[in-house]
């Protein structure tokens, strides 16, 4: 079965730094998208960032732009989610999301989703 597991949430302080997971067991990782979404309680999922397959292209929500950073490591079926100088409003559910195909910024368009992993970002 396909699964994509999410790793590194945690509680952080206003500043801080913290550095997702994401391992997926699809049988070709390489040719899908990946990307990294959140949702905060009582809002909507939001696109965070997003990593193309064959040729690498990245692709970053405006709130996050010169702090977070999306990489890939193929051999090792993992994205990761670098997520520098943290604000309490970072604080949300983070999601690993796949598609075939390139990113985009819609939820409904992704097929594979991990399970999520909680930061907290405290004052």
């Amino acid at each position: 079965q396909v699964q994509l597991v999410e790793s590194g949430g945690r509680l952080v302080q206003a500043g801080g730094s913290l550095r997702l997971s994401c391992t997926a067991s699809l049988r070709t990782f390489t040719t899908y998208s990946m990307a990294w979404f959140r949702q905060a309680p009582g809002k909507e999922r939001e696109f965070v960032a997003g990593i193309s397959a064959i040729v690498i292209t990245t692709n970053y929500a405006d709130f996050v732009k010169g702090r977070f950073t999306i990489n890939r490591d193929n051999a090792k079926s993992t994205v990761y989610l670098q997520m520098n100088s943290l604000k309490p409003e970072d604080t949300a559910a983070y999601y690993c999301a796949a598609r075939i195909g390139g990113t985009t910024l819609i939820p409904d368009e992704y097929r594979y989703w991990g399970q999520g992993t909680q930061v907290t970002v405290s004052s």
